[in-house]
């Protein structure tokens, strides 16, 4: 690896540390480069602006989830096995340090940002990048009926993420259900509003 970019790299661990404790707002640029034992100029070099800086480092903390696999809609198995495995993977997801350290840089500047508000929520991440596509084959399958798709697929990510993702990001004691029995409801709940 250059030095430049071992520098980059520093730049980007430094700003995701800040950005996390103290917010983009009350971060500097000088304490970026000192956190990233970096001259300010380097920094400059690699960043021309603070917002330059927010956006590579979030495009590089997406690249770091492990947002598994793509899941198709199999008609050789069960709508309920089949939604079951997304809601595995998506509460994996979910759960990962990687996604709550994401979420905590992110959270704050979005209510403040209205550009990059709309520009993460169009970027699809963990099973909205292809549940769509599975719950309009398994509509057209005839094994679900739903009406609205996009709402649907919502529906069936906000429950996880308001039962396993949202206590965490606020250091609430989690339910006393385990993520297992969530994922369990959740499918059930889904399959009681949508099953054909």
């Amino acid at each position: 690896m250059k030095l430049s970019e071992k520098k980059r790299l520093q730049i980007l661990e430094a700003a995701e540390n800040l950005f996390a404790q103290e917010g983009l707002d009350a971060t500097s640029m000088d304490q970026v480069a000192a956190v990233a034992q970096v001259s300010k100029r380097t920094v400059y070099n690699h960043f021309a602006t603070k917002t330059d800086l927010f956006v590579a480092m979030l495009e590089g903390m997406f690249h770091k989830l492990k947002q598994g696999d793509i899941l198709s809609y199999d008609p050789a198995r069960s709508i309920a096995a089949q939604l079951t495995e997304v809601a595995q993977q998506e509460a994996e997801l979910l759960s990962s340090e990687e996604f709550l350290q994401l979420a905590r840089v992110t959270f704050i500047q979005l209510l403040q940002d209205q550009t990059l508000a709309q520009s993460l929520n169009k970027s699809s991440i963990g099973c909205l990048r292809y549940l769509e596509p599975l719950l309009t084959a398994a509509l057209a399958d005839g094994v679900l009926k739903i009406e609205d798709i996009p709402l649907a697929a919502r529906q069936f990510v906000y429950q996880l993420k308001s039962l396993i993702f949202y206590p965490r990001l606020y250091g609430v004691q989690e339910l006393n259900n385990d993520t297992q029995t969530i994922i369990n409801e959740t499918v059930k709940m889904f399959m009681a509003r949508y099953g054909a």
